[in-house]
């Protein structure tokens, strides 16, 4: 398993953390700031799933400023895809 770090922007939050199994799947989500309930839900809602999955499920999710926290994690996996 990998564990890689992102710093969002345009959200609350200040970092994103998470691990990517062999076989593209993430887990071990987490969210430094932002809406503790939020953030919550969608690090235990994602575990488990493929990265090209949660990038579908994820993109394009607005909360302020054109980008969300859910966003911003898929965009964090859209860099780490190629």
């Amino acid at each position: 398993m990998k564990h890689y770090s992102f710093k969002p922007k345009g959200v609350c939050a200040m970092q994103i953390d998470f691990d990517i199994d062999e076989d593209k799947h993430i887990h071990n989500v987490r969210f430094l700031g932002g809406c503790p309930g939020n953030t919550t839900a969608v690090s235990r809602l994602v575990d488990g799933l493929s990265i090209d999955e949660t990038i579908k499920r994820l993109s394009g999710i607005v909360c302020r400023g054109g980008t969300s926290c859910p966003d911003q994690l898929a965009k964090a996996l859209k860099e780490i895809r190629c």
